[in-house]
């Protein structure tokens, strides 16, 4: 349940070979290496970076990996994305990064495009103190080691000592949404709707690397990622997979399923698990998501393969406990990365059932649009092999605008306390909070 950066050693670009350049190097301390890595790549107006943060449930993996520059880049919009996303891939083969928006009419005032890849131009990937620099560029990978090591191992701090940001709803008013919101699942019209708030802070000067490390050490999560594509920055602590495909197997884990923790008390922290764990209404939940994704799957799976290998499993993180299943699928050879993505996109754990009913009602409910939020962002190797995130615990800042924001919300079904959800919400975005009001633990 964590980024699985394969092996660059033996997976190196595969356009324009004869002018890639790879080497290994060694360093002494790695998460020094990992700040020095994200000073240097601010300068850049592209980059990904990738940060499991030691979770390791499967091996081998890297550290982390960061992919830096476009030799080849597509913006897209809505109308056609996939297919022109597929055409973009097939004429420019290997290594992709990129997003893809949770599908909405307009963007918000951050403003990232509803997708955009790229086929980096430098690949630095970290692990076990092992450096791996792969090139497109004519410049030495001894160089660009030197440059990463030259940078300072500490971040410039935010130039705001307080950020407080506003929320779109006050509490009455999440109360009075939800009521309609439940009026429409008493009615049939959809089983489960994950409804989210929106808050934000204008005028904000901030330094999205010193934001990213901060939240990194309040809350670091196995899917972690730091987005920059011009004047726009994803800081995400994300601890769902949306899609991961290795050879002919794709799975998908998604969680539903939230409760907060107390680390002032083993036992109580215990408690919290286990009732969250046997909570009908929290497994309910966890399910009707699990049958969404198995139905998503078996659009593009090899007949009687779609399995679910996990159900109802806890995993424990710095804020919360979360209820994570994994549902698995074949898939034929033939059959393209974009194909499969599509088939699942976007992911039901951030929509509810039946789909296209509730992204109805989340554009009829909730006030901004989610752009980023709730969308994904990973990576696509050479043989078409992919490991995508689910976009939540994230801040988004356009640093023209000097707008920020961040969203949290939750799953309701028939069974929902609206008051209960409304600060399960409060839970989700706790970290971020303290992060922005220098509350650090």
């Amino acid at each position: 349940m964590i980024w699985e950066m394969v092996d660059l050693m033996t997976m190196t670009f595969n356009y324009k070979l004869n002018q890639t350049l790879h080497d290994t190097f060694f360093v002494d301390n790695t998460e020094s290496f990992k700040i020095k890595m994200l000073n240097w790549s601010n300068q850049f107006n592209i980059f990904c970076f990738l940060d499991n943060n030691n979770y390791s449930f499967e091996q081998p993996v890297f550290e982390c990996m960061l992919a830096i520059g476009a030799n080849e880049s597509i913006e897209l919009s809505n109308e056609n994305l996939f297919d022109n996303l597929k055409s973009f891939a097939q004429k420019n083969p290997g290594w992709l990064f990129g997003h893809i928006n949770y599908p909405s009419a307009e963007q918000n005032e951050i403003g990232f495009p509803s997708a955009y890849f790229f086929q980096p131009e430098i690949m630095v990937t970290v692990s076990n103190n092992q450096v791996r620099i792969v090139s497109n560029k004519k410049q030495n990978t001894k160089d660009i080691f030197q440059e990463i090591e030259k940078q300072s191992d500490v971040i410039a701090q935010n130039n705001a000592a307080q950020i407080i940001c506003k929320p779109d709803h006050t509490q009455n008013e999440y109360l009075e949404k939800l009521k309609n919101i439940l009026a429409h699942i008493q009615r049939g019209d959809c089983y489960e709707i994950n409804f989210c708030r929106h808050f934000f802070s204008n005028d904000v000067e901030v330094n999205p690397v010193y934001l990213f490390q901060q939240l990194k050490t309040v809350s670091p999560n196995p899917f972690a990622a730091f987005y920059k594509l011009s004047n726009k920055y994803c800081i995400c602590s994300s601890p769902e997979r949306f899609l991961k495909k290795t050879g002919e197997t794709v799975i998908s884990q998604p969680i539903k399923g939230t409760s907060r923790r107390d680390l002032t008390d083993i036992s109580k922290d215990e408690d919290l698990k286990n009732k969250l764990k046997n909570s009908p209404k929290e497994r309910s939940e966890n399910v009707m998501i699990v049958d969404l994704v198995r139905n998503d799957l078996s659009k593009i799976s090899t007949e009687g393969s779609v399995r679910v290998e996990e159900l109802f499993e806890m995993y424990s993180f710095p804020q919360v406990h979360q209820m994570i299943s994994t549902i698995a699928a074949n898939v034929d050879k033939s059959m393209h990365w974009t194909e499969i993505i599509e088939a699942c996109f976007p992911m039901g754990s951030m929509t509810g059932a039946p789909k296209k009913k509730v992204m109805e009602l989340i554009e009829k409910y909730e006030t901004v649009p989610r752009g980023l939020f709730s969308g994904t962002i990973g990576y696509v190797t050479p043989d078409g092999d992919f490991d995508f995130n689910v976009i939540i615990r994230s801040i988004f800042y356009n640093e023209t605008k000097k707008h920020l924001a961040y969203f949290a919300g939750g799953g309701i079904t028939i069974n929902s306390n609206p008051l209960q959800e409304f600060e399960e919400t409060n839970v989700k975005v706790s970290a971020i909070e303290r992060i922005l009001k220098n509350e650090l633990l």
